[in-house]
Order: C-alpha cells, then sequence, then structure tokens
C-alpha cells in the first residue's frame, strides 16, 4: 500500500509517496534490525562516531535538495527547513564529540571494593517521529541510539515521510518503516524492541506508552506542551524581542510542541505590549508559498487541523474575545490561516484550555504575581514555559515556581535551546529527556560489577547474613 504525501499549500499536488510496512511485515523488519545491532554493536566505539560526522556531512551537502522537499510535503517556509536539517548536522557532530566521554565505563577501586560500571546498547530502539520537524526530531533519537550502539527502527510520521527517510538511510544500523497505528503498535510491542523513544501528541503518546508497557519496554515521550510565556511587570523589549516572541508563537504556523502558547501579561502594560507585538508581526509575519524563501509562515498541515483551529477561534470569539489580525493568508486552495492574536478570552476557552497548535495565540492579562503563576501552572501539560523580566535573578526565581520541564528566560522556542542543557516534559507532557548528556544516556543500560572489598584478597570478610554498611 502507498502512502501519499500531499502538499498543504496545494493539496492538488502529491509531493511523493511511500509503502506502508503492513503490521505482519514488522517482524522480519525488527529481526533484521537485531542482526544490524549484534554487528553494530560489536563496532569501536570510534567507527560509530565516525559514522555520525560522515552522516553529518552527507546532511549539509544535501541540504538544498532536503529542504525543498521538506518544505513541499510540511509546509514548512523553506528557509526554516535549511535551519533544521543544519541544526540536525550540528547535533550529530556533538554527539559524535561528547559520546566517548559520557558512554565511557566508569572504575573506582578503594576500600569499599572495586566497581565498573559499563554503558551498554539496549538493543532495537524503536523510534517513532511526529511531521513537525521531521529530520531534527529523528536525529534526536538516532545520532545517540547509534553511538551506543543499538540499532534503529525508525517510523516517521505520514504526514511528511519523504525528506526524513533520505536523512535516515544516511545513518548506518537504521531501517525505516512506515505505517498508521497498527503498524506502530506491532512495533512497539514486538519482543526484540527493547527500547521506544517518541515524540508527538498526547493522544499517540498514551496509546506508545499503554502498548510498549504491557510489553515492559522502557519508553522516552516527548509529548505536547500549552506553554505560558509569563511577561513580568519589569519586561523591557526591543522591537528583535518582540519580533523573537512573535515567531516564537508563529514559527510553523503554531504547530511546534514548545511554542509559546498563552502570553501572560501585566494589566497595566497590555496597550503597550499589544502594539509593540502587532508592529513586530507586521515586520515579521509574511504568510506564503513555503518555497519562497520570504515566506516567515506557511499553512497548517491538514484541512483537518485548519477546521480544528479555526473552531478554536470562532469559540473564542463567540464568548467574547477580540480577534487581531496579524497577517493575511493567500488565496487559494492551500490549508492557509490567518494568523491572530486573540484577546479579552476567558481562562475556560478552549484556545487557552488545550494546545491549539496553530496560529492563534491568546493574551492574557493579570495583576499579581501569585495570581499568574496559579493560572500558569493550570494545566495538564508542562513541557515548556518562559519568564521575561529586565532582572535576571528575578525571572529565575519566578522560573522555579512554574511546573514545566524546560523554562526558558527572555526568550522562548528555538531560540533558546542549547545542546549542553537536557529537554523534556513533566505531568501529561511525557518523561525522559533529549539533548545533553541525559539524551545520550537515554540509549544506554548501566551495568554493574562489584568486588566487595571484604572479599578481597586483605578482606575481613562478613558473615552470612550480614548487610553491607555505608563504608
Amino acid at each position: 500500500m502507498r502512502i501519499e504525501r500531499e502538499n498543504p499549500a496545494r493539496p492538488q499536488e502529491i509531493v511523493g509517496a511511500v509503502i506502508s510496512t503492513p503490521p505482519e511485515a514488522v517482524d522480519a523488519a525488527v529481526r533484521d534490525a537485531h542482526r544490524d545491532f549484534r554487528e553494530w554493536s560489536g563496532q569501536p566505539a570510534g567507527t560509530r562516531l565516525a559514522a555520525l560526522g560522515r552522516a553529518a556531512d552527507e546532511l549539509d551537502a544535501r541540504r538544498p535538495e532536503l529542504a525543498a522537499l521538506l518544505a513541499r510535503e510540511s509546509g514548512k517556509p523553506v528557509s526554516d527547513c535549511h535551519g533544521e536539517i543544519g541544526f540536525a548536522a550540528t547535533y550529530l557532530r556533538w554527539v559524535r564529540d561528547q559520546a566517548s566521554e559520557v558512554l565511557r565505563p566508569r572504575d573506582t577501586d578503594g576500600s569499599h571494593g572495586r566497581i565498573t560500571l559499563a554503558r551498554r546498547p539496549f538493543g532495537v530502539v524503536a523510534a517513532i517521529t511526529p511531521w513537525n520537524a521531521p529530520i531534527i526530531l529523528s536525529m534526536l533519537k538516532l545520532g545517540p541510539a547509534i553511538a551506543a550502539g543499538n540499532a534503529v527502527v525508525l517510523k516517521p510520521s505520514p504526514l511528511a515521510p519523504l525528506a526524513v527517510t533520505a536523512a535516515a538511510e544516511l545513518l548506518p544500523a537504521t531501517r525505516v518503516l512506515h505505517g498508521g497505528p497498527d503498524t506502530v503498535r506491532a512495533l512497539v510491542t514486538h519482543p526484540l524492541v527493547r527500547k521506544v523513544a517518541f515524540t508527538g501528541g498526547e493522544q499517540a503518546g498514551r496509546a506508545i506508552a499503554a502498548a510498549a508497557g504491557g510489553a515492559l519496554t522502557p519508553t522516552l515521550l516527548e509529548l505536547g506542551g500549552n506553554d505560558p510565556a509569563l511577561f513580568l511587570d519589569d519586561f523591557a523589549l526591543t522591537p528583535g524581542d518582540f519580533e523573537r516572541l512573535v515567531l516564537a508563537s508563529f514559527a510553523t504556523a503554531g504547530q511546534v510542541c514548545m511554542a509559546a502558547k498563552r502570553l501572560y501579561v501585566p494589566e497595566t502594560r497590555l496597550i503597550e505590549f499589544v502594539e509593540s507585538y502587532i508592529a513586530a508581526a507586521q515586520r515579521i509575519l509574511i504568510v506564503g508559498e513555503p518555497t519562497d524563501e520570504r515566506t516567515t509562515m506557511g499553512p497548517v498541515i491538514t484541512r483537518a487541523a485548519a477546521e480544528r483551529v479555526t473552531g478554536l477561534v470562532t469559540d473564542a470569539r463567540n464568548r467574547g474575545a477580540r480577534i487581531v489580525p496579524l497577517g493575511s493568508a493567500p488565496a487559494g486552495d492551500g490549508y492557509f490561516l490567518d494568523p491572530v492574536l486573540v484577546l479579552d478570552a476567558p481562562d475556560d476557552a478552549d484556545l487557552v484550555r488545550v494546545e491549539q497548535f496553530g496560529p492563534a495565540v491568546p493574551i492574557l492579562t493579570y495583576r499579581e504575581e501569585a495570581e499568574v503563576l496559579a493560572r500558569a501552572n493550570d494545566s495538564e501539560l508542562g513541557l515548556a514555559a518562559s519568564v521575561w523580566s529586565a532582572d535576571e535573578d528575578r525571572a529565575f526565581a519566578v522560573a522555579a515556581r512554574i511546573e514545566a520541564g524546560f523554562t526558558f528566560v527572555n526568550t522562548h522556542n528555538r531560540t533558546g535551546m542549547s545542546l549542553h542543557t537536557p529537554f523534556g516534559g513533566t505531568k501529561n507532557s511525557g518523561f525522559g529527556r533529549e539533548y545533553a548528556e541525559e539524551g545520550l544516556l537515554e540509549y544506554v543500560q548501566t551495568t554493574a560489577t562489584h568486588a566487595p572489598g571484604a572479599f578481597r584478597a586483605g578482606g575481613a570478610g562478613l558473615p552470612a547474613g550480614a548487610y553491607p554498611d555505608a563504608r
């Protein structure tokens, strides 16, 4: 069965197709991956890491071709696609350079005894990735998994399967399957799959966690967020800061898990904030054809996504909210939406309560710091947040009270990411971490070998029923 991918900017255009793997064929694919693992894990660490460097170089060399393909299949602006692919190459090189130290065995020898800690690969890792940043979100799993000696079966989203498949083929010990929920279930429940890494929505994450849990397979889940941005009463934003803030919400047409999705502004500073935000949006938001280098916001991914976001905005308007347009979508049958600010929406409006995942952002006012913290934390999701203040120490103090896995200070979204800082969610936004040392350690198991000092040469021994002490 073929999975055809339409261009969301021109739905009548089929960009390409992949072959779907039926559930009954997953077993053979995973067994092939297990044989890959046996061979790959036996390779010297230097060989595995050098392969990441070669893949990074090839990604850079093929960036124009892959960026154009990704723009057509996903609707992301081509300039953004260039950036994503370049960052994916940067990340692979970072793993290459860091993995030797992070994953090396640790050997200690003292009066307590001798202990060796080894970092061993799981085996076959199932990586299931979304459509909104398919290449970098795949490399965040493939890079550390392959460096550690695992083999990977990658299952990309049917909504953007083309460019990521080409990118994944540059890496060794990697196989790509395509398909829907039945294929995913067969993959994550396979007895030879020893780890599952998933990025995507909460509902799909629950299903994957349940299926993997039934097989006692550990998971890494990076799920959605309804990320608050808190502007303290001393915020001091330049025009450039406002431009970063606009794209923190509207990049990829708002379809980013860590986008700024709820903006909390002091009541006394609302007018100046909105005026500056609108001015920045008029400078930087260009809604248009994704393959045009000037475009900064393309269409949403599907007609259903467009209808969902439109429904959230309509509901907010019906509940008394004011809708402020920030740009105009081009004419045609593409899945374009006008980017909008939403003012005066009640806290219980769906646009505020759920992850809108589209180009519609509510601005909400507050009076007291304690009040805004309570409202920001009143969510089942806890992926990311941001605090904006002229006083960095104050911002960090407020950030410490926010229920989120990652809190930005004076920025938000990808401009605040760091290769050295672990990223992941709290509450229903998942568990496990990507980036930094924690992201590398997700793909190894620590095994220990211990010779207690009491039973080594010269040791005093212990009675048969003794417990260990603190020495």
